[in-house]
Formats: C-alpha cells, structure tokens, sequence
C-alpha cells in the first residue's frame, strides 16, 4: 500500500468532489456501458446488505435503497464524498453506514457479513489490489457477491486518430500512472484483463460473468462528443470492464 500515493488521492477528490456529485451510479456501470436495469447482475436485493467500495456521493446506495436493501454500507477514501453521501441518505429507512477510509484498510467494516460488496469505477484507485480484493473477500459472507466496474484496461492505451487507432502504451505494462485528465496530481492504477481475473481467483472468488459490451446510444454520441469516453473510440474499444463474482 502506497501511503503517499494515497495522501495525494485523498487531497485531489476533496478538491474535485463536488463536479463527481452523482457522476453514473447505479443502474449505470459507466460511460457508454450496459446498464443494471438491462444485464440485471445484482439479482434481487431486498432485505440483503450492501456495502459499496468508493461510494462516492451516495448515489449508488440510493440506488440500493430504492431496491429495497436492508442495510446500506459505504467507504469512501474522500471526507467531501461521504459528507455528501450522508446528506444523500439522511431519512434513509435502510439502515446506513458510511466511513471515511482507504479501500486498502479495514476502518471497522463487519467480516463475513455481507450478502452483496460492490465497486462503480472505483477499484482503479487503490494502491494494492491484493489488499482491497482480501478486505472485500473477509466482508462478505459465504456465497456472497462481489461485482464491481473500472475502465477497460485497454481504454486509456489506445488513441483514436481519424480512422486509425494507436497504442499508446504496452499492454503488458502495468502499475500506478498519473491521472493526466485532472489539474491537481492523482495516481491511478492499470492492470491487464488478466491481472483482474487471477487476483480474484486468489483472493477467494469464483467467477461468474465477464462483460467487456458497449452501449452506443443517440443519447451517447450527444453526451460524449468531444470527451474522454468519445463515441468514436468506443465504437472500437470498450469503456468498461464489468466483473461478477462470488465468495467460495
């Protein structure tokens, strides 16, 4: 675990927290990704308990309690995101529980307690993937779901120009990268398709769905024109990674 890395993150998503406020929670997976209401991976989660991993505004754990989950828990490495969270679900009829933390850390999260952990473009931010993927694997009960969504690992290496697409750096390289498309320093990590699936599986997981689709909507092409997630590219390149797992 990178502490530095992570005081730098931390400093970066209290300064740009307010432009993520509500940035594609749930049911969205991500930009010009297929949504929940259409894959429907999470199933039926009534009376089940929920923790979201890099919760962000809330968003998504508003989503969860319009679902109907009994409890709804988050971690958010940002004190701006989990005060917004917590104005998000003041009155919640769920029961909520929100703390301040790295990912990488245990801040007095239960073990073998969950039904369902989740992760909407978060898991890209943590220093230690082995580390994060261990905490989620103790939170979850026996048979419990882990699902989660970040960047496709080939997204940011290839660039569009005109028709010709390039790569821009190796696949194979992996690692923390400096998070260009912000004005203040923020390190983020790359890993290949493969690293994904073979830390789940060491960690515990059994996995169970793999979609890597587009979603290219007219809504899309008006709504990422001239962007990072560009229509163009994704006509070519998936946005995002969507894994589904499960607690053996």
């Amino acid at each position: 675990m990178n502490t530095e890395s992570l005081k730098i993150n931390k400093q970066s998503w209290e300064e740009v927290a307010p432009r993520f406020y509500g940035r594609n929670p749930l049911p969205e997976y991500g930009p010009m990704a297929p949504r929940e209401d259409e894959i429907k991976l999470f199933g039926d989660v009534a009376d089940k308990k929920v923790l979201d991993i890099g919760c962000g505004s809330g968003h998504s754990l508003q989503y969860m309690q319009k679902q109907k989950a009994a409890e709804l828990w988050g971690l958010d490495l940002s004190e701006k995101q989990i005060e917004s969270a917590r104005n998000l679900l003041k009155g919640s009829p769920a029961k909520v529980n929100l703390f301040q933390s790295p990912m990488e850390e245990n801040p007095g999260l239960p073990k073998n307690y969950f039904d369902i952990v989740y992760s909407i473009y978060a898991l890209g931010w943590t220093t230690s993937l082995e580390n994060t993927l261990a905490n989620v694997n103790s939170y979850l009960k026996r048979g419990g779901i882990f699902l989660f969504s970040w960047e496709h690992p080939l997204y940011s290496r290839i660039k569009i120009s005109e028709d010709n697409l390039i790569f821009t750096k190796s696949y194979h390289e992996e690692g923390t990268y400096d998070h260009e498309a912000w004005t203040q320093p923020a390190f983020m990590q790359q890993f290949k398709l493969s690293t994904y699936l073979n830390t789940l599986i060491k960690s515990g997981f059994q996995i169970e769905k793999v979609i890597e689709d587009v979603r290219l909507s007219e809504e899309d092409i008006e709504r990422h024109e001239n962007r990072w997630y560009s229509y163009e590219k994704a006509k070519a390149v998936p946005t995002t990674l969507i894994i589904k797992c499960r607690k053996i």
